[in-house]
């Protein structure tokens, strides 16, 4: 027979979707654009991994982007990332509009800030990374076009522990090492007491600590060829 009370069946409520927001965020030039190309390349949101400068990057769909080659609004696609939905947010790197980008902090989860391992940290790096500590976003940094000559990334990780943080560390080394898990312990005080007597470093741990902002991991790599990518991913899903 019908309910006609009125009363509905409880339902026990779906389970909300894991969805996260993501902004990546770079000096103009640093190849922001061209990251979030090989991101949505590899996850496979797109089939064919645009180029900036052949003015057909899926993220820049303005005329006016595509014929300056920079990013002026900021522009977003959703994939698949393990068992959740990630937001990808390419923000505008160019000075002149960082009002734009500045908006799009407000929504995020996490940020990748995009290196120039030819250039380093520059003017206008250093402006974001202000900005990301005043929203308080955890960060992930990825130091970007590494399979130009001159680069090396020693001398690029000790510039960005002193121009940015110290936290920041090389995620892409051996993550068992005693070297690492150091390196990790240092940047908390309470992991490194814990760490001292013995306790372990969990995967667990590390999170929080990024959560929280005490370590910044670094990766490595050239997102025009590809390298270093599907490490990064499979790290940031971890």
């Amino acid at each position: 027979m019908e309910n006609t009370s009125g009363n509905k069946k409880n339902h026990p409520a779906a389970k909300p979707e894991k969805h996260i927001n993501i902004g990546i965020l770079a000096h103009v030039d640093a190849g922001k654009t061209t990251l979030s190309e090989a991101i949505l390349f590899l996850s496979g949101k797109i089939r064919r991994q645009g180029r900036v400068d052949n003015r057909d990057a899926y993220l820049d769909t303005y005329e006016l982007e595509r014929a300056r080659g920079i990013t002026i609004f900021s522009k977003q696609a959703v994939f698949s990332l393990g068992d959740r939905n990630v937001t990808l947010v390419d923000t505008p790197g160019h000075v002149d509009f960082s009002a734009e980008m500045e908006r799009t902090l407000r929504v995020l989860d996490y940020a990748i800030l995009v290196i120039n391992g030819s250039d380093g940290v520059q003017g206008h790096t250093e402006t974001l990374w202000r900005l990301l500590n005043r929203y308080q976003i955890p960060v992930f940094l990825f130091v970007n076009k590494m399979d130009q000559s001159g680069t090396d990334k020693e001398t690029l990780l000790a510039e960005l522990q002193n121009r940015l943080s110290a936290s920041c560390i090389d995620f892409t080394c051996e993550k068992d090492s005693e070297a690492f898990l150091e390196a990790v312990a240092m940047c908390d005080e309470e992991v490194l007491e814990n760490y001292l007597e013995g306790e372990p470093i969990t995967d667990c741990k590390i999170r929080k600590l990024i959560q929280k902002r005490k370590i910044f991991p670094c990766y490595f790599g050239s997102a025009l060829k590809l390298e270093g990518i599907d490490t990064f991913l499979e790290a940031f899903d971890r």
